[in-house]
């Protein structure tokens, strides 16, 4: 990105180095054991899971993530209505809970994350609520905010899909498919300033990805969890 922007490669080297020292920093400063898991603390001090330690998930930020997930799903964490803000807590927040399937799938546990996905969609969207996620509750009387669905596609985007942009035409595509699918495609992705397809199909112990875009076609062979940079 640098590169497009004009920038020399001396500064991408930068921009590179701090967001290491940073991950590294975030590490020492809010990794902590949190009731038995290896996870983070919110805050320094803070002593209560807390259902927003699913974002290091999102960013790419997976040392701990066998911990963080399992904290996630627990009965500290987990109810019948998505995540609790924090341990102890009443309410649930659909907003840290469409966070944390997006960073499951995209930390490469997608068998875990499909199976609280169907759940969620079906009770919460399909079922007897109304279609559309919430902010809160009882905190915010079940608010409908258009930022809560939009983060219910980023799930499928950014988890199932694994798309993270690279450039102004081009992305990284890392597709999380759940072992029991044998295919998943998104149809006409308006981004990277195109109209385009993506097709994966497991074939073997490999998924095979088709980028369509009008009459032009690029394939790719990975394996499951795999980085693929496709350029428009």
């Amino acid at each position: 990105m640098c590169k497009e922007l004009g920038e020399p490669a001396v500064v991408a080297k930068r921009y590179l180095q701090q967001a290491d020292d940073l991950r590294k920093a975030m590490d020492r400063y809010f990794a902590r054991t949190m009731d038995g898991f290896d996870t983070y603390q919110y805050y320094e001090g803070n002593d209560k899971l807390r259902s927003w330690i699913c974002i290091p998930l999102c960013m790419g930020i997976t040392e701990r993530a066998k911990g963080t997930i399992d904290a996630l799903f627990s009965p500290q964490l987990w109810t019948k209505d998505g995540l609790l803000t924090q341990a102890g807590d009443k309410t649930f927040w659909d907003r840290s809970t469409l966070y944390a399937l997006r960073g499951v799938y995209a930390a490469g546990y997608p068998d875990k994350a499909d199976e609280y996905m169907h759940y969620y969609s079906e009770t919460r969207l399909l079922g007897d609520h109304v279609p559309y996620a919430i902010e809160a509750w009882p905190e915010g009387s079940q608010r409908h905010l258009s930022a809560e669905s939009g983060l219910y596609a980023r799930i499928v985007t950014e988890g199932l899909f694994g798309i993270r942009p690279i450039g102004f035409r081009s992305f990284m595509l890392k597709p999380e498919m759940p072992a029991k699918w044998t295919t998943m495609a998104l149809r006409h992705v308006r981004a990277f300033g195109g109209d385009f397809d993506i097709e994966v199909v497991r074939k073997g112990g490999k998924l095979d990805i088709t980028v369509k875009q009008g009459a032009r076609v690029k394939r790719y062979t990975a394996k499951q969890g795999q980085n693929v940079e496709v350029k428009l």
